[in-house]
């Protein structure tokens, strides 16, 4: 879940550093002479390409959560009292470990 949530944190970071960028080169168009135009055009296309890294990496983590979560669902489907085992278990383990503290 702390694994989540951190992932979740630092896509939305970087979304906000890239628009952030992006109002950063847009407002300073004007400004300064032809290199830094090349500068910002190189910047801007920078930006560009991570915005795509970001999606493809978001569209697979869903992909592979939705995978998970249908292997999931066919594996109990398949062996119910074994999966009621598991459950059992593993509340059992963090019961102990929970009545420890």
């Amino acid at each position: 879940m702390a694994e989540h949530m951190t992932t979740e944190a630092l896509r939305k970071d970087l979304a906000n550093v890239m628009r952030d960028a992006e109002a950063l080169m847009k407002a300073s168009a004007g400004h300064g002479g032809e290199k830094v135009d090349e500068a910002r055009t190189r910047i801007l296309e920078s930006l560009e390409s991570a915005k795509r890294r970001l999606l493809e990496v978001e569209r697979s983590a869903v992909r592979q959560g939705e995978e998970a979560v249908v292997a999931t669902e066919k594996y109990v489907k398949s062996n119910p009292w074994q999966s009621v085992g598991i459950a059992a278990g593993v509340g059992l383990i963090l019961g102990v470990l929970l009545a420890r503290r």
